[in-house]
Order: structure tokens, then C-alpha cells, then sequence
């Protein structure tokens, strides 16, 4: 006589939809641009900096790298959304897209956050 045992799931039900294959590669690319560790240095002191804004002399002064390649880690972010750049006379300044950093952490949080 075979005793048949209970049929159990094997998994938790999802506690928000999946992201899409479109939400998937806009949230990798802001990933991929942060994945670089100047690049993730300059966001974060774009951050800190009073205000959240930060000139381009105060970045370039934090780096053993040339003003070139500053100014191309600074294109990468920006392309990604991560950041905005505005010219005042020869000195551009920066701030951090609060709304994409909220983003990308709600990717990371548990079930109950919600992804827009």
C-alpha cells in the first residue's frame, strides 16, 4: 500500500507585479552607470554636497584623474538620469535626480515597496 504524501507549494505567491522587460533595462542601465567606482563616488558627493548640488570644481579637486575623464564618468550619469548639469558662466553644476535614486531603491526593498 503506497501512501501518497501531501502536495506542497513550492513557492511564496508574488507580492508585486515583476518588472517589465522595458522597466528592466532603464533601471540596468542607471545600475550599470553606478557599478563604477568614480562615477559611484561622484554621485555620492554630488549628494552630500549642501543642497545636493555641486560644481564641477568641487568634484575634479576629490580625483587623481584628468578633467576629461571626469567630465565623461559626469556624461555617463547624466545620460543614465541620475544626474542634471546646469552651465552658470564657466563652471557647470550638479544635482542628483532624487526621484531615480528612490527608484532604484524601491527595486531593491522588500515585496511591500512599490515600483513606479
Amino acid at each position: 500500500m503506497s501512501k501518497q504524501l501531501p502536495i506542497a507549494k513550492c513557492c511564496s505567491p508574488l507580492a508585486r507585479d515583476p518588472l517589465t522587460e522595458v522597466q528592466a533595462t532603464e533601471l540596468a542601465k542607471r545600475f550599470k552607470a553606478m557599478a563604477d567606482p568614480v562615477r559611484l563616488r561622484l554621485l555620492s558627493l554630488i549628494a552630500s554636497h549642501t543642497g545636493g548640488e555641486a560644481c564641477v570644481c568641487d568634484l575634479t579637486d576629490a580625483f587623481d584623474l584628468t578633467g576629461p575623464t571626469i567630465s565623461h564618468h559626469l556624461k555617463v550619469l547624466r545620460e543614465s538620469g541620475l544626474i542634471t548639469g546646469e552651465r552658470r558662466g564657466t563652471w557647470v553644476y550638479y544635482r542628483v535626480h532624487p526621484e531615480a535614486l528612490a527608484h532604484l531603491s524601491a527595486v531593491l526593498a522588500p515585496g511591500d515597496a512599490v515600483v513606479a
